[in-house]
């Protein structure tokens, strides 16, 4: 099982002024315990649900990733996930493709159909006001990248958007190209989408019960997360199979707040977890933790848990 660190809040000790310092100790950290991925969201206000108002410190994404490229050496780096209609889809290409070449073939592309209507408006960004248009628009981003990263520079028509001359050089340093992680549990077109285009899904866990603070329906997914997980993928394979893909091309992700501290959960709760969910067929383990910026709970994992699942 893999480990990943996804980087949600910026509210810490020292205000803007310290964000610089203390994100590169974040990303120096998780690089050197054996973190697999590194991620942040692609918000652009703080999104509530027990991460933070709207308005507390939020960085945009890709300029953070760039940013922490430049101080990491092997940890995979994306964004948990980026919507799909904030950026035309050509640009959105072009800007990950930009993020692998830097960062020596280390990007890759987490994407989704997007939801936060607040920040999307507040900055003068179209809204797709039903899901049905913002999950055509991620169909049209998917097609575009796989278009783009063929080196196809036919006109290619979707939905929603046109690209004439698609050009995209330098080519990611990744091959076949960076990974394409779809975020979502939507069984009827998500899914799909993740059988046709994507080489990842990625499922949000839940919260465990000794985490304060997050919304109730968090906890009841996590009360069920094993049976959901399983039933999820059986229908994840049911696509591939309609889609002729094999299932086992795609890597199987969860996304999970988690504390490490007296009060809270300890390495032993976190090896019981990996156990559990690489029984239910997980491979990829991401956390976000209110308290990464103190290092040590970090430094816990890499010394403690990571090297101990490795093999699950």
């Amino acid at each position: 099982m893999k480990i990943g660190l996804q980087v949600p809040r910026f509210t810490w000790p020292g205000g803007a002024a310290g964000i610089g310092t203390k994100l590169a100790d974040i990303a120096r950290t998780a690089d050197e315990q054996g973190f697999s991925s590194l991620w942040v969201m692609d918000h652009f206000y703080q999104v509530g649900q027990g991460y933070g108002a709207p308005d507390e410190p939020m960085l945009e994404g890709y300029t953070a990733l760039a940013y922490m490229a430049a101080i990491t050496k092997k940890v995979k780096l994306g964004t948990m996930v980026t919507g799909a209609f904030y950026r035309y889809p050509g640009i959105l290409v072009k800007t990950v493709t930009t993020l692998d070449v830097l960062s020596g073939g280390r990007a890759m592309l987490g994407i989704g159909a997007g939801w936060y209507r607040q920040e999307a408006l507040g900055l003068g960004a179209p809204f797709p006001e039903t899901p049905r248009e913002r999950l055509d628009r991620l169909e049209d981003v998917l097609r575009a990248v796989h278009h783009m990263w063929s080196g196809d520079r036919s006109t290619l028509k979707g939905r929603y958007t046109t690209l004439e001359t698609p050009v995209c050089s330098p080519q990611p340093l990744s091959r076949p190209h960076p990974p394409i992680m779809v975020g979502g549990e939507g069984e009827k077109r998500t899914l799909r989408l993740v059988a046709r285009y994507a080489d990842a899904c990625n499922f949000h866990l839940g919260t465990h019960p000794k985490l304060p603070g997050y919304p109730p329906g968090t906890y009841e997914r996590y009360a069920t997360r094993l049976d959901r997980i399983r039933h999820k993928l059986r229908v994840l394979e049911r696509h591939c199979r309609r889609s002729g893909r094999d299932p086992d091309e795609i890597e199987h992700s969860v996304l999970s707040p988690l504390e490490l501290s007296p009060s809270a959960m300890n390495t032993g709760d976190v090896l019981k977890m990996c156990e559990e969910l690489a029984d239910a067929g997980v491979q990829h383990l991401i956390f976000n933790m209110p308290n990464d910026h103190e290092i040590a709970p970090l430094e816990a994992l890499g010394i403690e848990v990571i090297p101990r699942v490795r093999n699950l």
